[in-house]
């Protein structure tokens, strides 16, 4: 991955940024001037909330609804700050969809804004770059080192395959394993990607070097664009050295978008993960004794040899005696009692990194001395890391097991923080400097406290606006009030109804249906009743399951201009199909997560212990997160229209369903059933049925 390094030094701005944007955003302002862009005064707002963040280096949580601009509003003053202040700017996205659109939709916007205003030419000459993980580079140390050592490294079939990658180096203009087609094989790309510690300045040219020369670049940038697991998978390995002002480089200052999902991901990162598959491929890159292969061959004499195939054995032991006795049952059991397995895997892990530091004194400095201190290192890692799962060390982690893989044979151990507000906390708010988490969604009923305090920024300022899309006016809601509750008692019944109403609802709207599910039991069952009857109608289908990648089915159902899409948790965010090829989104079940995984178990143990209800605390506020989310998927410009229909009868009848009602974008819904629902439900362009009720008052 692209690690943190040396910055440009940074001076105090002698502009009033916050004076500047004003400028820019206000009514009748430099946007509205210059580019004819609308004029919005929740924009205005966020952009002087985000430049008085910026200039006195403070924190900013900021909410704003779909369809204000906030990407203008924190990229204008971001650039203009990076500039004056020689600082980087760095912008995070959960979604590679966004970070591809800032970099070819938002950022060209700014640079013809700049380019147009004679007070503003100064910032047009900004440099951005994209960042990506330092595994997707080719390194040409790396390389050649495979090269000069293929016949001790590869078995005969996989040299013609770094040959062919050898050859692909002279030609590629960005070294990213993306760019080569087919794919690279896994092993082979392992063994001269960027990733190892040979791949540094000592050993490489920013001239040959990919990933040196994007590093070069990034020091040049004003913007740099991560995601939001590259940024936390930094953050997680260290970040800066000690001391050092900023969060990823020095002296920068951080925008984080999409920060709703922040939380989460920040909690995958800040854990550990140890595989069986993992292990053992690391192993045999050291030596494979079927292929009479590997890194250390040609150094290491038949004892240390021998010590890594029984490290290799005694690795398939370990953890195929945890999938018999622990996993035989579930795919993920939570681990919280100590002396739970054998450490048998401890001391031969530990022979091999000894192994490693005998071969390390025989190799002088170099690019090959440092590619095997890597190989030791990591070797390292595993045994450190499986010594502290087996002894349960990290007392607020939270420790399991699972299977994974096609036959569901690779066996992986898992921690992750039970609260990970103390570490966002340390990693972005300790300091007094610029970080601003902004998203469509961050609040509960217009309250961003909860969020506050799940991401450690509790006495931080927070703001929220709201979307400037005229919702009263072009959209209607519809709740079915006679869906049976999901029940193991009326799962049949249940089902029967969903099917039944969501195809009475797609039949009366032209445009596009995106249908969310909270099961692929649900969806599939609804898909196998209903697809052939939407294809009958003329009306293409799409679902989750049918070998489709996401970005695929999305495309397929905005080219439709009519299909039905049926998707489950990924489709809740992210998808952006503006028009009439999304006209209608059905949400066929409160997205309620199961908390029975064992990040929410442990959660839920310790808000009992502080006396707290983990339903009110926990799953609820994550569920109606999510169900803004959804329901967000249908007005995605000013003149969309179009219809949420919600089949579940719960926000009816539980207490905590006025929550959701109030979490809907409009004041009034028309509640409907089977014997009233041909009066009732119509079309967004056709005249509203009377007495629409009004959501409760917040």
């Amino acid at each position: 991955m692209i690690s943190p390094n040396e910055g440009a030094e940074s001076r105090s701005s002698p502009i009033h940024l916050p004076d500047i944007v004003s400028g820019v955003f206000a009514e009748g302002g430099l946007l509205q001037s210059k580019l004819d862009l609308e004029y919005r005064p929740e924009q205005t707002a966020m952009a002087a909330a985000v430049s008085q963040s910026m200039a006195s280096d403070t924190p900013l949580i900021f909410e704003a609804g779909t369809g204000v601009g906030k990407s203008l509003a924190y990229l204008v003053p971001g650039i203009i700050h990076a500039i004056e202040s020689k600082r980087p700017c760095i912008v995070s996205s959960n979604t590679i969809a966004l970070q591809e659109q800032i970099q070819n939709n938002d950022l060209p916007i700014c640079r013809q804004l700049f380019q147009s205003i004679y007070e503003l030419e100064q910032y047009a000459g900004f440099k951005s770059i994209i960042l990506v993980g330092k595994g997707n580079y080719l390194c040409p140390t790396r390389l050649a080192n495979a090269i000069a050592n293929k016949t001790e490294l590869f078995p005969n079939d996989e040299i013609d395959e770094l040959q062919r990658i050898a050859a692909w180096s002279q030609k590629t203009k960005t070294g990213l394993r993306q760019d080569l087609s087919p794919a690279p094989n896994y092993d082979v790309w392992e063994m001269v990607n960027a990733e190892g510690s040979a791949c540094n300045r000592k050993n490489c040219n920013p001239n040959t070097c990919h990933y040196q020369r994007a590093r070069a670049e990034m020091r040049k940038a004003q913007v740099v664009i991560v995601n939001h697991s590259l940024l936390f998978a930094l953050l997680s390995a260290g970040g800066l050295a000690p001391n050092a002002k900023g969060i990823l480089l020095p002296d920068d200052f951080l925008v984080i978008d999409e920060a709703h999902t922040t939380a989460e991901v920040a909690t995958e990162h800040f854990g550990a993960r140890i595989s069986s598959y993992g292990l053992d491929r690391q192993l045999k890159s050291l030596f494979n004794p079927k292929r009479k292969s590997g890194v250390v061959r040609k150094w290491a004499h038949p004892k240390q040899l021998q010590a890594i195939v029984d490290a290799q054995d005694a690795a398939q032991e370990f953890f195929g005696y945890i999938a018999a006795t622990q996993l035989a049952q579930r795919p993920i059991v939570r681990i919280s009692e100590p002396d739970w397995c054998e450490p048998t895997i401890v001391s031969p892990l530990k022979a091999v990194v000894q192994v490693m530091d005998g071969i390390l004194s025989k190799i002088e400095d170099g690019a090959m001395h440092d590619e095997i201190k890597d190989q030791r290192n990591r070797i390292h890692s595993y045994y450190a890391g499986i010594r502290r799962f087996i002894d349960l060390a990290e007392d607020d982690h939270v420790h399991w097991i699972e299977r994974s893989g096609r036959r569901q044979q690779i066996v992986t151990l898992r921690t992750a923080p039970i609260e990970i507000a103390p570490y966002l906390k340390e990693e972005l708010f300790t300091e007094e400097r610029s970080v601003t988490l902004t998203s469509a969604t961050l609040s509960i009923a217009q309250d961003l406290r909860p969020f506050q305090k799940k991401v450690g920024a509790e006495a931080r300022e927070a703001h929220r606006v709201e979307s400037p899309f005229d919702y009263e006016a072009n959209t209607r809601i519809y709740v079915a009030s006679d869906v049976p509750a999901p029940s193991p008692e009326d799962a049949r019944l249940a089902i029967d109804s969903l099917i039944d109403y969501i195809e009475f609802c797609v039949d009366k709207v032209p445009g596009g249906t995106l249908a969310l599910f909270t099961s692929y039991s649900d969806l599939r069952k609804a898909g196998d009743a209903l697809e052939s009857r939407f294809e009958q109608a003329g009306r293409r289908f799409f679902a989750q399951g049918q070998g489709l990648s996401r970005s695929e089915l999305t495309e397929g159902f905005r080219a439709a201009r009519n299909g039905v899409l049926f998707g489950t948790d990924s489709f809740w965010t992210g998808v952006d199909v503006p028009g009439p090829a999304l006209s209608q989104v059905i949400v066929t079940r409160l997205p309620f997560d199961v908390p029975s995984h064992p990040i929410a178990e442990a959660k839920s143990e310790r808000i009992k212990e502080n006396g707290g209800n983990p339903f009110a605390e926990l799953t609820l506020p994550d569920a109606l997160i999510k169900f803004r989310q959804g329901i967000g998927r249908l007005i995605r410009k000013k003149d969309d229209k179009g219809i949420v229909t919600i089949l579940d009868s719960r926000v009816l009848q539980k207490s905590y369903g006025r929550q959701f009602l109030q979490s809907l974008p409009k004041s009034k819904f028309i509640r409907m059933s089977q014997t009233d629902r041909e009066e009732r439900f119509c079309d967004i362009n056709e005249e509203l049925p009377p007495n629409p009720q009004r959501i409760p008052p917040r």
